[in-house]
C-alpha cells in the first residue's frame, strides 16, 4: 500500500438469505391449477355442467388460492430469514491497477 492511497473503509452490514416472492406465487398458482384439473376431471360431476367450464371456474379459484398460499409460505420464510440474519464487517479493497479500458 503506497502513501497516496486512502486507508481501507470498514462498514458493518447485515447478511441474510431472503426468498424471492414471484417463484412462490407462480408455483402456488400452478399447484392450484393442477388441483383444479383433478377436481374437475377425476371426480364425477353433474351432467348439467360441462367439465371444461367447471375446470375453468375451479382453475381461477384454486389458482388464486394457491398463489395466496405461496405468498404466505414466502412471507414465513422471509420472517425466518430475518431472525437468522448475521452481521459482518466488510472492508473496501482498492484496485491493484487502474482500469485501462473503461466501459461507457
Amino acid at each position: 500500500m503506497s502513501l497516496n492511497e486512502p486507508p481501507a473503509e470498514r462498514r458493518e452490514v447485515t447478511v441474510r438469505r431472503a426468498p424471492k416472492f414471484v417463484p412462490f406465487l407462480v408455483l402456488g398458482a400452478l399447484l392450484g391449477f393442477a388441483a383444479a384439473a383433478v377436481a374437475a376431471y377425476a371426480v364425477p360431476g353433474d351432467a348439467e355442467f360441462d367439465p371444461g367450464a367447471v375446470f375453468g371456474f375451479l382453475m381461477i379459484t384454486f389458482g388464486a388460492a394457491g398463489a395466496v398460499l405461496g405468498a404466505v409460505v414466502a412471507l414465513l420464510l422471509d420472517r425466518r430469514s430475518v431472525r437468522k440474519q448475521e452481521r459482518a464487517v466488510v472492508e473496501s479493497v482498492p484496485d491493484s491497477e487502474p482500469d485501462t479500458n473503461p466501459q461507457d
